[in-house]
């Protein structure tokens, strides 16, 4: 079975440099940009794994984690959050609310691989 990667990120070079690199690796990816656009796509068949940026248009991706651990359907979903914001309180932040992992920008490739592919179980 193929693991399936979301993620929710808002710049283009990102999305394609991620989707890249883990399709790459054979994981089945899909990408969305806002916030909205992110609880509704895990609302409609939830992955393996998120990679949620903290600062997304119309949602933050801490706002985004709240729901996920609230909703008895989602709160084992394996989410790493990913943020150009590496200050300790977003670390703790992210801790705080149950996410799995906490990287920052700019981000080693070997890095995030070996993270969702821990995640994911592979």
């Amino acid at each position: 079975m193929t693991a399936r990667v979301l993620i929710a990120e808002d710049e283009p070079n990102i999305v394609e440099s991620l989707s890249f690199l883990l399709k790459r690796e054979g994981l089945d990816v899909t990408a969305v940009l806002d916030g909205e656009e992110t609880l509704r796509a895990l609302q409609a068949d939830a992955p393996d794994v998120v990679i949620l940026d903290v600062m997304l248009p119309s949602m933050d991706g801490f706002s985004i984690l709240k729901q996920i651990r609230a909703d008895p359907r989602l709160k084992a979903l394996r989410v790493i959050v990913l943020t150009a914001k590496g200050q300790a309180q977003d670390r703790r932040t992210a801790e705080e609310i149950g996410a799995d992992a906490f990287i920052t920008k700019p981000f080693s490739n070997r890095d995030v691989v070996e993270r969702v592919r821990r995640l994911a179980g592979l």
